[in-house]
């Protein structure tokens, strides 16, 4: 009997030791949303956007000459009604270094509080102006911040003694960094170009981009934002999807 307990002990013994780990499921991190930026419609997405769990959609306001599509207000009515929240961003030749001054900074926006205005974009939420090329630092301390001076003065203009938007940049981690040191721009969205200056270093991020996601159908890039970010939803009356 002896040997017998002895022997169904270590049988015991040997199958505690082969159970496998408990599994601890992983949760996402507390304050931070998922979203996607599109160049595109979402209204042609409708569906799948409803079905997909996001927190945001990331549209475009543009130059009316461009042939990609702006946010409109039945747009903007569709993402809200579906549980999402939007961000704005304006571009318009901002690949091109010389296309940077305080005129065309001025003037862009000028052209995107109009826009959002009329897509019901409240006040106090944020328009992010994009610097979308490899900007070192004779550009950034040049003309970039003379453009966002522009944005800055532009947007002071357009809202006159009512509450206005406020200012973002999209672009490169050294764009981001010295135009939030400055104060030229409250919110900074990281660019997924890696090999941009300061991509590596610059964590003050309040959106991140990065490489589309495989689950949607249609073209976009995946982004994720961190605490407040400047997103906003508009009244969905009449709306359904």
């Amino acid at each position: 009997m002896k040997q017998l307990s002895s022997l169904l002990a270590l049988i015991v013994l040997a199958g505690c030791a082969s159970a496998p780990p408990p599994v601890v499921e992983q949760t996402p991190p507390v304050g931070f949303a998922a979203g996607i930026d599109m160049p595109t419609d979402a209204r042609d997405h409708a569906m799948e956007l409803k079905s997909s769990r996001l927190d945001f959609v990331a549209r475009y306001y543009r130059d009316p000459a461009s042939r990609w599509p702006t946010l409109s207000a039945e747009e903007a009515r569709m993402v809200s009604s579906a549980g999402m929240k939007l961000v704005t961003v304006w571009e318009s030749h901002s690949h091109r270094p010389g296309y940077f001054s305080y005129a065309s900074g001025y003037s862009d926006a000028m052209t995107a509080s109009r826009q959002a205005r009329t897509v019901g974009q409240p006040a106090g939420s944020a328009i992010y102006f994009a610097v979308d090329f490899n900007a070192r630092e004779p550009d950034i301390t040049g003309p970039v911040e003379q453009y966002f001076r522009g944005v800055t003065a532009g947007l002071a203009t357009a809202a006159g003694q009512a509450p206005g938007y406020k200012v973002g940049v999209y672009g490169s981690g050294a764009v981001c960094e010295y135009l939030k040191q400055m104060r030229l721009a409250e919110y900074a969205w990281l660019s997924n170009s890696t090999a941009w200056a300061g991509y590596d270093s610059f964590a003050d991020w309040n959106i991140k981009q990065s490489r589309g996601s495989e689950s949607l159908s249609f073209g976009q890039d995946s982004n994720q934002a961190q605490s407040e970010y400047g997103g906003f939803q508009v009244p969905t009356e009449y709306t359904s999807l």
